[in-house]
């Protein structure tokens, strides 16, 4: 049996459809539904239960469950950006998980988890998946820092040194199932309904001297391919822990993803550049790309979608055709 949190989330429900493509059903999902639409990312999942996160706290401390838990996937947060309750996060985000990773280290089950790209703040200490180098990081919002306060106190526990932990650090995973997820939804939703209503896409203007406009850069990663990572962690590179970069390994430009939009659409691009809000301004990110090389030493040598092809399949097989989930 395997129990993954945040089941019903964009990631969360791609794990579950992975580890479903691969024959395995004996699965207990937790989430916190709400009053979301993200409900519907599970019907056509497949698993043996369903708990509400604050049900599930009510079980943490059951040695009975967990006797028949042989791996963990921690996914279960709140991933947005902007929060600004920091002692909410960090009560969610980060005393939750250290109640999953007691049990687990307690009972002896592999468990991988989320951390974030967040964590590496505006880059300036470098995108580095070094276990050795996470004191130096600086994140820039209390979603980021709810994040880093997890990876430090693993480390400084000794948790890494059981070969049972690994943290995986997501950088812009975007794809179907993420409807739920309102103003943090990718710009690929969002620059495809942009283009059925307005016609065009509207991007941010730059205003750092290393970079244009529209050539702000991202590494963008499909959801299928964050899966396919993640139960890599679960089901093959059991040795490996420590903290892993999730990414393709390659920056893109904002105009790239954009254009490709548009081609998968069968349109000509038509992008409109507009002020950013001043809110943003001290926040945020001009370059993100994600160091694989530690995955890829791990074992992982399955290809990884580009942007192009990621985006074509999610505009062809799934917007084009009103298929909200997967």
């Amino acid at each position: 049996m395997y129990l993954v949190t945040g089941a019903a989330g964009l990631i969360g429900s791609a794990v579950v459809r992975e580890l479903n493509q691969q024959g395995i059903n004996e699965i207990i999902c937790v989430d916190h539904l709400s009053t979301s639409i993200k409900w519907k990312n599970l019907v056509r999942l497949k698993f043996s239960d369903y708990y509400e996160k604050d049900d599930f706290l009510n079980l943490i401390e059951n040695d009975s469950f967990w006797k028949k838990i042989q791996g963990i996937i921690h996914l279960g947060a709140c991933s947005s950006t902007t929060e600004q309750d920091a002692s909410y996060l960090i009560k969610n985000n980060f005393e939750y998980s250290k109640k999953i990773a007691q049990q687990a280290l307690k009972h002896n089950i592999r468990m991988i988890y989320a951390s974030s790209a967040a964590t590496y703040g505006n880059g300036e200490n470098g995108f580095d998946d070094d276990l050795e180098k996470i004191e130096t990081l600086r994140p820039l919002n209390p979603y980021g820092y709810s994040k880093h306060l997890f990876d430090l106190w693993l480390k400084h526990q000794g948790y890494f040194k059981n070969s049972l932990f690994v943290g995986l650090k997501y950088f812009n995973v975007f794809g179907p199932n993420e409807y739920h997820k309102g103003n943090m939804q990718s710009m690929v939703l969002k620059g495809f309904r942009q283009i059925q209503k307005e016609g065009k896409i509207k991007l941010f203007k730059s205003y750092h001297p290393n970079y244009e406009h529209g050539k702000q850069m991202r590494d963008f990663l499909y959801v299928k391919d964050a899966a396919k990572m993640t139960i890599f962690f679960l089901l093959e590179a059991k040795q490996a822990s420590g903290i892993f970069n999730i990414g393709s390994g390659k920056a893109s430009t904002w105009l790239d993803l954009a254009n490709a939009i548009f081609d998968a659409m069968g349109l000509k691009p038509n992008i409109e550049l507009i002020e950013m809000p001043e809110e943003l301004k001290k926040a945020y990110q001009y370059f993100t790309e994600a160091p694989i090389k530690r995955l890829r030493d791990s074992g992982y040598q399955y290809p990884i979608t580009t942007l192009k092809e990621a985006i074509f399949d999610y505009v062809k097989n799934y917007l084009l055709k009103g298929e909200e989930h997967a």
